[in-house]
């Protein structure tokens, strides 16, 4: 009878890798934040008609580091908890203060506080101004998330532009037209309504215009605690309806004529636009405060037209 032969595993020594990150800190001093910018995730939101969508984000992630004797942090640990951390369900003001806590817990006794930076286009699909198409806009979005302590705080960051027409060109414009009126027609008078509206329909009838340029309010708010979601196209629409003057995504005749009326009765300086905004943010329920600046990127002028604000939301 033969005896089988048997093997006896070899015991491979175990390698041990070096982590200097163990080392002491060659100078001491604890740091307010240490991490990564930049890393590319994937995000679900919630779109306007309430289903959710996953856009591609930028995110930094930053710890503090409160040992001043510690070189350095878990900084993978960071990386790889934040992996899936937005891909499988929506991103709400109680799953960031979740991964919040989480990112504190990978770093074990070494911080107290984590913060976030999301950044992502926000898609919304917009009905024409007159005709019955529609197109899709971008809102260029910032989620900022950060916990202290235990303690979460969220704001929300966003982009709108829109269309400003000056109402001091406007006016002089007006001015034109009128003188131009009066040397057609006669300053007294009875004229026949044929004649001018044949005139005003004609290139000599349109003597000025005035000018107008695409324009960006950038708002940041601190959003109140215990909201179900991230109110992203609320807050838009909010700065949206605020101005009068969205910019358009399908456009046909009708609609570039329908945008012109909402340009004449929405005149505004850089300044008129910040107060209306601020005026908007001032009754919503959803901001405790809020911080904002508008850019005019003047037609007229090679520089831009800006103006800031900041104050208190509806929550506060």
């Amino acid at each position: 009878m033969r005896i089988p032969f048997l093997t006896v595993p070899v015991m491979k020594p175990i390698r041990v890798m070096p982590d200097v990150a163990l080392d002491r800190a060659s100078s001491a001093r604890a740091l307010d934040r240490v991490g990564m910018a930049g890393i590319a995730l994937p995000v679900r939101t919630r779109s306007a008609t309430g289903e959710t969508l996953q856009v591609p984000a930028r995110v930094d992630v930053y710890v503090d580091l409160r040992d001043p004797d510690v070189r350095g942090i878990h900084m993978s640990r960071l990386y790889l908890r934040l992996q899936h951390a937005f891909a499988a369900e929506e991103m709400t003001p109680d799953g960031l203060g979740r991964v919040l806590a989480a990112l504190v817990e990978t770093q074990g006794a070494l911080s107290r506080g984590a913060w976030l930076t999301i950044r992502f286009d926000h898609l919304v699909l917009r009905p024409a101004l007159a005709s019955a198409n529609a197109g899709w806009k971008a809102y260029p979005v910032e989620v900022l998330a950060s916990i202290v302590d235990g303690r979460v705080a969220i704001d929300l960051d966003v982009s709108v532009d829109y269309s400003s027409t000056c109402p001091a060109s406007a006016a002089l414009s007006r001015q034109m037209s009128a003188e131009a009126f009066a040397r057609q027609f006669g300053a007294e008078g009875t004229v026949d309504a044929a004649a001018v509206h044949d005139w005003l329909r004609s290139e000599p009838g349109l003597v000025a215009t005035p000018h107008a340029q695409r324009s960006r309010a950038h708002v940041r708010v601190r959003l109140v605690e215990g909201l179900a979601s991230l109110p992203i196209v609320e807050l838009i629409d909010r700065i949206e309806d605020a101005l009068g003057t969205p910019v358009q995504t399908a456009v046909k005749r009708e609609d570039e004529q329908a945008f012109a009326a909402l340009n004449a009765r929405n005149l505004m300086f850089c300044e008129d636009a910040a107060r209306r905004v601020a005026h908007g943010l001032a009754s919503d329920a959803n901001v405790v405060r809020f911080e904002l600046d508008v850019a005019h990127f003047e037609s007229l002028h090679a520089h831009d037209a800006c103006a800031a604000v900041s104050g208190e939301g509806g929550a506060a």
